[in-house]
């Protein structure tokens, strides 16, 4: 029996056990899928080394790049790694981060500009996703410490955002409002870049958060992590599995969220 698992700090909130159970007992696939709390970063390679593969979230991505053997294109480019497989004693690291978040907007249409809250591994891998589109990225963060691995994207502190430029499309990739109620920059910043946004994205799924609040009181279509959650998922169990079932297993995974 083989075995997989999603890795973080904080972890007890992930879906993602659910939702690859269920695909595995879907397609009568001989594995099983945990959580496993890591608190150590430098414990992730051991980790990974008594596992067949494992989905990383927060705050590991990075350090899931640099211990793997092999890197795919897009890993290479975003310099983090959601998905890890141990094969032959070897890891192999993916993102299907950008793949899920390019599913989940498909239905907001004409944007042309981005703003990107956060400045690490997620808001990578999704400027990268929103650059392959040819799509404007700019990102801000509450520290420069992490700008110097985005040069390749406009970069600003919160407080040096210019409130008068055009962002279609605003996204939150902190972990600001997932176990608290917290914006992840100040409201009159969000409120100054929601007045000509179109959209708002929340990588934090399964909950309300603040920054989703004043999206919807400014008027903005918003939507929350779960279509890129469940899409990153059917595209990392397709690599775990190395299965071409994308329907079958994007249906059992929708499911198994539904499930109360």
């Amino acid at each position: 029996m083989k075995t997989f698992a999603v890795i973080g700090d904080p972890i007890m909130h992930s879906k993602s056990p659910r939702m690859h159970n269920n695909a595995l007992q879907a397609l009568k696939k001989d594995a099983v899928y945990i959580r496993c709390h890591l608190k150590d970063k430098t414990k992730l390679k051991e980790t990974i080394q008594k596992l067949d593969g494992a989905n990383i979230t927060i705050p590991f991505k990075e350090v899931a790049c640099e211990i793997a053997d092999f890197k795919d294109e897009s890993v290479m480019h975003i310099g983090s790694a959601n998905t890890l497989l141990n094969k032959n004693n070897k890891i192999y690291a993916y993102n299907t981060d950008y793949l899920g978040f390019l599913k989940a907007i498909e239905d907001f249409s004409s944007v042309e500009n981005t703003l990107i809250l956060g400045a690490g591994g997620t808001a990578k891998a999704l400027a990268y996703a929103l650059k392959s589109k040819n799509i404007k990225v700019t990102i801000a963060n509450r520290s420069n410490a992490r700008f110097e691995n985005l040069s390749n994207y406009l970069c600003f502190l919160y407080d040096q955002l210019d409130l008068n430029e055009k962002f279609d499309l605003i996204i939150n990739t902190t972990s600001t409002g997932l176990n608290d109620e917290k914006l992840p920059c100040q409201e009159e910043i969000l409120k100054g870049v929601f007045q000509q946004a179109k959209y708002a994205f929340d990588v934090i799924y399964g909950k309300n958060t603040p920054f989703l609040k004043l999206a919807r009181e400014n008027g903005l279509k918003i939507k929350d992590g779960t279509q890129m959650l469940l899409w990153q998922g059917v595209f990392a169990f397709e690599l775990f599995l190395e299965c071409q079932k994308t329907e079958e297993i994007f249906k059992a995974m929708e499911m198994a969220l539904k499930l109360p």
